[in-house]
């Protein structure tokens, strides 16, 4: 048995689809090769499972955890994201209550001349006189949505508001990542300081040995002051940082919603970046495609465009509503509801903006222009998706090995100053072999340290890059 149940309300259903005005919506297709493992992928670095959604959960940090929730629930963008959409399906609700009829009830009572009422006490030989009128009517109305109008419309506003979802689910992306880089920042601006602290105790040492042996005359006074002048440079390093630290700490204040008299130093307490136990799930182009609220974003504007073709072609056609009213007029408010009193009608209406068909037909060539605006912003959207993943890969690949090259470099600088400092207290080695040695060994802690901020922060960069914060 058909669907609708009669032969003939099949018929009209069928007639008022096909009389649908506009282009049916259609998803666009990806550029070739969109979909495709991505190709600054690493082995040893990345594996091709689905990216997670949480994924500050991988580094198994439990303050970093609760600063997360905590921005989430404090930020304002994202507030004012949710706001945003909160308008956006209200909207959506008002236009679909177009698809049933509207009701109007008014009642209400006036004293006066009324034409009508003077031409009929003029019919009956009476003088024309001031009276009242009341009344208490019941207006009803509805469109029949011939051609779309209303439908189209329904489209539009159901793709804003799905558009406005996937604004704030990108807003939960940068809220993630930004909490995420300023705790990493202090963690990582914690450990440098700790390289700093280790790097002057080391130098300070030093300079106190060539101070003694200079008193018992087995150097100069110059190899002193070279001694203490390295002391004082390494010195003059730690404040930035701590600077820069702090910083950091209001940093995150603001991202979790405090001001900086409630700074969260709670997360001074770490002193090491976050650490990755496994390898980053990064999934595919096609999962990326999928993921991203800003290309969900903009393909949704696409189809709100589209629609929006079609309620601009509607206007070239007939409009037609049925209205209809009941109710009661009268002269006396008692007499209201009298059988005398009762007023009704009913009756079609149609409002056509014809002959002169400029000003719908301009409005048909703004909405395809719009429409192609939309489309040129998917295809970017698409773009930029893939180009931020592919760099943030690149760069983090990048760094891991940077990060090992130093970490042998470290190995060996430690072992050549321990060599250089056995040598020196033996007299083999001048002065200025070992300052040398003490040299490379600090520039290279410290380089180590700003490789751990940059690598976590490249991390991050990476989930940000894939679309990860939101479910």
């Amino acid at each position: 048995m058909n669907k609708f149940g009669h032969p003939c309300l099949a018929a009209a259903a069928a007639l008022l689809t096909a009389c649908t005005a506009g282009p049916n919506y259609q998803v666009p297709d990806a550029p070739q090769g969109a979909q495709a493992p991505f190709a600054s992928q690493v082995a040893t670095a990345e594996t091709g499972d689905l990216a997670a959604d949480r994924w500050w959960h991988l580094y198994h940090d439990e303050r970093l955890d609760r600063y997360l929730d905590e921005a989430f629930a404090a930020n304002t963008d994202l507030k004012a994201a949710e706001a945003n959409l909160s308008a956006a399906r209200a909207i959506l609700e008002g236009v679909k209550s177009e698809r049933y009829p509207a009701t109007k009830a008014e009642a209400g009572g006036i004293y006066g001349r009324d034409p009508v009422t003077d031409e009929i006490l003029g019919i009956v030989g009476h003088a024309p006189e001031n009276t009242w009128i009341f009344d208490a009517l019941l207006d009803v109305s509805y469109e029949v949505d011939l051609f779309g109008h209303v439908r189209r419309s329904v489209e539009a506003a159901r793709a804003d508001a799905t558009a406005n979802a996937a604004a704030r689910d990108a807003v939960k992306i940068t809220v993630a990542a930004e909490t995420a880089r300023a705790y990493a920042q202090i963690c990582a601006l914690g450990e440098q300081l700790s390289a700093a602290q280790h790097s002057l105790d080391i130098v300070q040492h030093e300079a106190d040995i060539t101070v003694q042996r200079h008193e018992a005359g087995a150097n100069s006074e110059f190899d002193v002051v070279r001694a203490e002048g390295l002391v004082a440079q390494i010195r003059a390093g730690i404040p930035p940082l701590a600077g820069q630290r702090r910083a950091a700490v209001y940093q995150l204040t603001a991202l979790l919603g405090r001001t900086p008299a409630h700074a969260p130093d709670d997360a001074t307490a770490c002193i090491l970046p976050p650490q990755l136990d496994a390898l980053i799930p990064v999934g595919d182009g096609a999962a990326l495609l999928k993921r991203r609220p800003d290309i969900r974003q903009s393909e949704r504007r696409l189809a709100g465009a589209t629609a929006r073709i079609g309620v601009a072609t509607a206007d070239l056609y007939p409009r037609i509503s049925l209205t209809g009213f009941y109710g009661g007029v009268s002269a006396t408010f008692t007499d209201l509801a009298s059988h005398d009193a009762r007023a009704w009608g009913i009756g079609p209406s149609i409002s056509w903006s014809f002959p002169n068909q400029s000003l719908p037909r301009a409005r048909i060539r703004q909405a395809r222009a719009a429409e192609a605006a939309a489309l040129a912003n998917f295809d970017g959207s698409v773009l930029q998706a893939l180009k931020e993943t592919e760099q943030s890969l690149a760069t983090y690949a990048a760094e891991l090995e940077r990060r090992e090259a130093l970490s042998d470099a470290q190995t060996k600088a430690r072992r050549a100053f321990e060599l250089a400092h056995d040598q020196f207290i033996n007299g083999a080695v001048s002065n200025l072999d070992l300052l040398s040695a003490e040299q490379v060994l600090v520039a290279v802690d410290a380089s180590v340290a700003v490789s751990d901020t940059a690598l976590v922060q490249d991390q991050i960069a990476v989930f940000k890059a894939l679309g990860g914060g939101w479910n």
